[in-house]
């Protein structure tokens, strides 16, 4: 294993690129289960769950070449096993489930792992395809799931932390080869779900209301192959918004959708950050002391449950209290305890965490918890004074393309080294 080493306080300025979104990339892959045709998508991030992810798809049939920044999968879907050894490491592999049905009428899928950041279960997931008509059972950790036809229904989707980005995906999937009508209430709204449903509307599905919670699908018989462009990643540009608001400098983020994050250059716009739309960028201008703010994370368009921890790396070195809660994950605070070692002075107090921010963090070793935790750990550290050392970065490169590299574009000293 590897782990990053960041000497802290180094002026970052300048410009950083944001990759294809991650988490639309996972869904339009298994979306290709769909059809024998060839589809050809570029933008893809060069990450570990994207290749992992081309792994599954390889090993249910599909012929995968990867070229750069693209991916063209071709072939038949032939097997149905989605096994434990790749579909245990990234929660988004679970969403061959629905592909599968559709497409061969039945399904073992592992149950899905990933970051270690609360309970996620995967109830929505089974109430969507059982709704349309699947008979499912567990056994030894998979999901067994059969479909002699899959028919349209209408279904409500709604959780206890709201919507579910994958439930939504894996009910669109199964739904767009369904006979008949399937109406999603309570649908997720998030981009990646917008993305999605542009793909599959280029493959020959007849969507509609995806980005919105009603989305209407009347399934056809055939889906074909297309060649299609990823959108950016929001959660990777508004990680670099908020190390340019922690950072206190100027950055212009490339490739970054401002719609997508309103309501973080809401929140960085109360406290005194300069967030300005351009064009197809965003630029951020951070000089001064920063004012403390509260954030609720809800699902989209609320503030990102991905960019709590991030958020709270940036209010533990702005002065005053911030009381921080997160309504989608509530046990995501794993990465308190590692701030804590740098510094910061952070307290859990259950479903919340009370920031009292300080003036200046300081280097020290920590361990990178989960994908989110790891990015906060790098700003951090990035912003502290002396080194840091960052454990477990295999995290990070399941979300952020060469961060280190992108990092030391704007000036960062940041460098790997084997563990």
């Amino acid at each position: 294993m590897e782990k990053f080493i960041i000497e802290g306080g180094k002026p970052l300025k300048g410009e950083i690129r944001v990759s294809g979104s991650k988490n639309a990339t996972l869904p339009i892959l298994a979306a290709t289960l769909l059809t024998d045709g060839v589809c050809e998508i570029r933008n893809i991030p060069k990450l570990r769950d994207t290749l992992t992810m081309c792994k599954l798809l390889r090993s249910l049939g599909k012929t995968v070449e990867i070229g750069p920044n693209k991916v063209v999968i071709s072939g038949s879907t032939n097997n149905h096993v989605a096994d434990y050894k790749l579909v245990s490491t990234m929660r988004g592999s679970f969403c061959v489930l629905g592909p599968l049905l559709a497409k061969l009428g039945k399904a073992k899928v592992s149950m899905p792992g990933g970051c270690v950041i609360g309970v996620r279960p995967i109830d929505l997931h089974m109430k969507g395809i059982m709704a349309l008509g699947v008979k499912a059972d567990f056994d030894a950790g998979y999901v067994i799931a059969t479909a002699s036809k899959l028919k349209g229904a209408q279904m409500y989707l709604g959780g206890t932390f709201g919507s579910s980005v994958l439930a939504t995906a894996n009910v669109m999937m199964a739904a767009s080869l369904a006979h008949g009508e399937t109406i999603i209430e309570s649908a997720a709204c998030e981009p990646e779900i917008e993305d999605l449903g542009n793909f599959l509307s280029g493959m020959g599905a007849k969507i509609e209301g995806h980005g919105t919670p009603r989305i209407v699908i009347n399934g056809v018989r055939k889906l074909n192959g297309i060649s299609y462009k990823m959108g950016s990643d929001r959660i990777e540009a508004g990680t670099f918004l908020i190390l340019a608001a922690a950072a206190k400098t100027d950055i212009l983020v490339k490739d970054a959708h401002y719609n997508h994050l309103l309501a973080l250059v809401d929140k960085l716009q109360s406290i005194g950050v300069d967030v300005q739309k351009d064009g197809a960028d965003i630029r951020v201008r951070c000089k001064k002391t920063l004012k403390p703010g509260n954030i609720v994370t809800h699902p989209h368009p609320g503030f990102p449950t991905d960019l709590q921890a991030q958020y709270m790396a940036l209010m533990a070195i702005t002065p005053g209290v911030s009381i921080i809660t997160d309504r989608v994950f509530p046990d995501r605070f794993m990465h308190i305890a590692e701030l804590n070692r740098m510094g910061a002075q952070i307290r859990r107090d259950a479903g919340v965490a009370i920031v009292e921010g300080i003036k200046q963090l300081y280097g020290a070793p920590v361990m990178a918890s989960d994908l989110r935790a790891s990015a906060a750990l790098v700003i951090a550290g990035l912003v502290a004074k002396g080194k840091t050392e960052i454990y477990r970065i295999y995290h990070l490169d399941r979300g952020y393309e060469d961060l280190d590299g992108k990092l030391t574009g704007i000036g960062a000293k940041v460098y790997r080294e084997k563990e």
